[in-house]
């Protein structure tokens, strides 16, 4: 796979957030933190529930649209295949409770939401279907221990290694249903043949896997008075699932710079810029491999954060495709939008 330049209609959507990205560049000419800002950063992290023992509530939304049409890679000029979408939000409640500054336990409960229209191939012909899937998807639990932490007034560092499972909670009815076509096509078309003719597959909505999957990450957080520096690595390990059907590994990075754009005894308003690069190998069948999946991105966008007093926080952001690259036929992301908001008690 090669990554591809961004097509104009991506640079339009990026130039927007690039002028908002570009607030950065006033942070130079704020005042040099004093004293009493450099408290309110440090209160911050405790409503963060970074720095401290306790009951969190974390509730976050996902929104990805999948409108734009690629084959291997490359964006497919105007046709039928364009009316075929997925528009996928996800919404995460994730309590948390901190044993200690340095060892916590999460528990992820996603409510998964697939509205879509889609074509697919059938045993007796072509068959479209539009509808939306919403259900519980799978559950994970998450630990994390605080590998090194130093937390001085002007200056922290803060590194975590993260550890879970993820549970079959979810449906995986539609994994199921795209197994016995995939073997009905077989027995009439030969083993091999691509059964996939728009780019929304069936198993793309699923709210389950039925696999029991392991989740492993790694995040560095650092901070310099009221510039910091965040970044993170995840890893998930997928196990063979529904009828056979095993979906690709997956690899996520991001992090960027940021700094604090507003300071006051009441709460911390940060800005940063974030890049983040996802990569998920092919699915397969029985051992088989996809054609028509695995796909690898690069996204880039701002990043907003609100803290109110020691317990509440709030953060906001978009991701913008910059390069996107694919196996065969596939619908990928024109962009991605995620807030959430934590309470700690």
């Amino acid at each position: 796979m090669t990554i591809r330049a961004p097509s104009a209609r991506l640079v339009r959507y990026a130039a927007g957030v690039w002028a908002g990205a570009g607030l950065l560049t006033i942070l130079p000419l704020l005042p040099t933190a004093t004293a009493c800002e450099l408290c309110a950063i440090y209160s911050a992290d405790s409503a963060r529930g970074t720095s401290s023992a306790g009951f969190l509530f974390t509730v976050s939304e996902q929104y990805i649209a999948y409108r734009t049409v690629q084959l291997n890679g490359d964006e497919l000029p105007p046709s039928f295949l364009d009316r075929y979408f997925r528009d996928t939000s996800i919404t995460h409640l994730v309590p948390s409770y901190n044993f200690s500054d340095r060892l916590a336990l999460s528990v992820n409960v996603p409510l998964v939401r697939h509205h879509f229209r889609r074509l697919e191939l059938l045993p007796a012909g072509t068959a479209e279907e539009h509808g939306t899937e919403f259900g519980l998807g799978d559950v994970s639990v998450i630990g994390r221990w605080t590998a090194f932490a130093l937390n001085k007034m002007d200056h922290s560092l803060f590194i975590n290694v993260m550890g879970g499972i993820k549970t079959p909670t979810g449906d995986a009815d539609r994994v199921r249903a795209e197994v016995e076509k995939d073997r009905a096509l077989d027995a009439i078309y030969g083993p091999g043949h691509n059964h996939f003719v728009s780019g929304v597959h069936e198993h793309d909505l699923t709210l389950g896997s039925g696999s029991l999957d392991g989740i492993f990450g790694l995040t560095l957080s650092s901070r310099w008075k009221r510039w910091f520096l965040n970044g993170q690595f995840q890893y998930y390990l997928r196990t063979e699932g529904e009828a056979g059907f095993t979906f690709g590994d997956e690899i996520m990075v991001s992090g960027g710079p940021g700094g604090y754009i507003w300071l006051g005894d009441s709460g911390t308003l940060s800005l940063q810029f974030n890049a983040s690069y996802d990569s998920m190998a092919r699915d397969q069948i029985n051992g088989d491999k996809l054609n028509s999946t695995g796909w690898s991105g690069w996204f880039a966008g701002p990043q907003l954060s609100l803290t109110l007093g020691e317990h509440f926080s709030a953060n906001g952001g978009v991701d913008i495709p910059l390069a996107l690259t694919n196996n065969g036929l596939q619908n990928v992301p024109n962009y991605r939008v995620h807030a959430g908001i934590t309470f700690r008690f």
